[in-house]
């Protein structure tokens, strides 16, 4: 899921964080380590075979140096390093950045935890960097993984089950040689006490167990397709013997060792982190980890308003900032240090992955059960007045989950769409068979009669009256909308929004609260609308879409299902994702899921960039063209002596 959230957002993002200004990162997202839970797709259910028949071009019952989805990767056995690491690039220094993204229970505006791995807190981004896995991603493939933790791993005939021979020179910050006793621990402890998206991911593991001294063995059940399988290869693996006498289900000041390049330094709660390169790693010469990770110190400043981490980049003490806010990015880049050319201001190429952003509005509570409700709330949303007027003009309205990817849905359905789709006739909604859902137009002016009459009409057609100026349901009571934020920019972006459905006579309101409270709330369902934004892999796992999409995580604490929606047509079509044998299969699915979503709403697509907003002091060098599959800067760049 996106260390949302990583890189983009790599794990799941889901990553459930925050990005300044228009933009909500998620902690599902992409992890920037390792992208652990990505958010994934596949489907065999058009070529009519069973969930074993589909299986990936992987060779079995010999040892492997990587897995794909596919079956196909780029780098052979033994390579030196990946393509996108620079192993000549000088090390040192100290990178003080704002985290774009990040993941699980963490927060880029306080912590109060170092224990990342449950939902309890809020720990620091990056706090994934202190540890490894078994396997690792590389981000200028889709979905390959290499050996980290493990020097091979074996698959076995159906798939279900791998072996890993463990490196014997991995070894935990503490001196400790990771052990399969090690690897056993951590996914069956994960599995019980984990994060919700860790637990969600592991929802089909069956059994971890030592086979010998150095190798470990896990299985997943008979429901577990391989696409899944490789999405939980990369899980973090942590020390046995530090649990003795511990819980790993509660947050603490205790630092958690791991075998990652880097552990903890200085930091105090809430005001700033430092993450130090450990001097004794094992797996420097390793071709997964040379030529990464060339700072020595990287330094993460909290701060609670988005204009205060903004004079903090403009004084020097932060040293990179990516920027969400677009009033900012065209307004406020503008202060000598620009001017002088000691802050270079550029924009960088997005990810080859989906863009998710989208609203949420809360079908827990009965009045966001009707579509077309939600689609009246949409109505209210000017994108082109809002793009002219607060965007200036650097945003795309989005018409998909899956926004600038391969997935989504065009025109009418093909005739391998309408294979998955037609078994669903009748549970899902009839336009889905005819030209898929697009974003409604405006006239731009800010106040579109025609749109705010079909409003009118829809939510009258779902039950409700206007009277007095104000809409009502059948007893009288208003209908309220409260759109909650952490962030006061919010109120600013999306006040015309707000005005639009009060005029009318939605009951609509702006609430800001601070991040500890948006955090729990959101993680027990407590509000009416919410943004969420994560980034999504380019293949897809079926765990990823039920923790967006699935009835199994409506009302489970800590998904980011948010919207509550459960649907069992969705659910098949999510199951067939994870069939797929091939690429054209899986753009077929996905496609499919995508028509049955946008004709649903249950997310509301809002606004996405295809670029990366940047400002930095021009003290780093970096190679380009950057990776397509993420772009984790503290592990990329590094500090240019004839700069600084």
């Amino acid at each position: 899921m996106d260390e949302i959230g990583g890189g983009e957002a790599g794990g799941e993002c889901r990553f459930g964080g925050r990005r300044d200004g228009e933009l909500m990162a998620s902690a599902s997202t992409y992890l920037t380590r390792r992208r652990f839970g990505q958010l994934a797709f596949g489907s065999a259910a058009s070529l009519g075979l069973p969930l074993r028949e589909a299986l990936a071009n992987v060779e079995t019952g010999v040892p492997l140096h990587g897995l794909s989805a596919f079956g196909e990767l780029k780098y052979a056995e033994g390579f030196d390093h990946f393509d996108y690491a620079n192993p000549d690039a000088p090390e040192g220094g100290t990178f003080a950045f704002s985290p774009p993204n990040w993941a699980f229970n963490q927060s880029a505006l306080t912590f109060d935890t170092l224990n990342t791995f449950v939902l309890k807190g809020n720990a620091p981004p990056r706090m994934t960097f202190l540890y490894e896995g078994l396997m690792t991603s590389s981000l200028d493939e889709p979905d390959a993984i290499y050996g980290a933790l493990a020097e091979t791993v074996t698959v076995s005939e159906d798939r279900l089950q791998f072996d890993f021979m463990l490196r014997p020179e991995a070894k935990f910050s503490t001196g400790d040689a990771v052990t399969p006793e090690d690897v056993v621990f951590s996914y069956e402890t994960l599995a019980e006490f984990g994060h919700p998206s860790i637990q969600i991911a592991l929802r089909d593991f069956k059994s971890a167990e030592v086979v010998d001294e150095r190798t470990a063995q896990i299985t997943f059940d008979a429901n577990q397709s391989y696409q899944d399988a490789i999405g939980v290869l990369s899980l973090p693996i942590l020390p046995r013997t530090f649990f003795e006498g511990r819980s790993l289900d509660e947050p603490t000041d205790e630092i958690i060792p791991g075998s990652g390049r880097y552990t903890v330094g200085r930091y105090e709660f809430g005001r700033f982190i430092e993450y130090e390169k450990r001097e004794d790693y094992w797996g420097e010469e390793q071709g997964f980890a040379k030529g990464l990770d060339h700072f020595q110190t990287l330094r993460i400043d909290f701060f609670r308003e988005r204009q205060t981490a903004l004079e903090a980049f403009k004084k020097g003490l932060v040293k990179f900032r990516e920027e969400f806010t677009s009033k900012s990015w065209a307004t406020e880049y503008n202060f000598p240090a620009i001017q002088s050319g000691e802050v270079v201001k550029r924009e960088f190429p997005a990810e080859l992955f989906p863009r998710f952003q989208c609203w949420a509005l809360n079908q827990r509570r009965e009045r966001f059960a009707d579509v077309r409700v939600r689609r009246a709330i949409n109505l209210c949303f000017d994108f082109e007045w809002t793009n002219a007027n607060m965007f200036y003009g650097l945003y795309d309205h989005s018409q998909s989950c899956f926004e600038n990817s391969e997935f989504m849905a065009e025109g009418a359905p093909s005739e391998a769409e309408l294979a998955l789709l037609e078994p669903l006739r009748g549970e899902i909604p009839e336009e889905v068979f005819g030209e898929v859902w697009t974003q409604p137009v405006s006239d731009g002016s800010g106040r579109d009669r025609d749109r705010l009459r079909e409003a009118l009409d829809l939510l009258q057609e779902a039950g409700y009256e206007r009277q007095g100026g104000r809409v009502r349901d059948k007893n009288g009571q208003p209908f309220q909308l409260e759109y909650l934020v952490d962030d006061p920019g919010f109120a600013r972006v999306y006040g015309k929004f707000v005005q639009t459905c009060q005029a009318i006579g939605i009951d609509a309101s702006v609430r800001v609260v601070d991040a500890a409270q948006y955090t729990d709330r959101t993680n027990r369902f407590d509000f009416d609308m919410i943004g969420h934004a994560a980034g999504i892999s380019p293949t897809p796992t079926t765990n990823g879409l039920r923790s967006l999409f699935g009835s199994e995580t409506a009302d489970r604490q800590g998904s980011s299902n948010y919207p509550g929606m459960a649907s069992a047509a969705v659910d098949r079509l999510i199951e067939n994702v994870g069939e797929v044998n091939g690429r054209e299969d899986l753009v077929t699915a996905m496609r499919a899921l995508d028509r049955v979503l946008r004709a649903r709403l249950d997310w509301i697509p809002n606004i996405h960039s295809n670029a990366h907003r940047a400002a930095y002091w021009d003290i780093f060098g970096f190679d380009t063209p950057k990776p397509d599959y993420g772009w984790p800067v503290e592990r990329l760049w590094w500090i240019d002596e004839t700069k600084s």
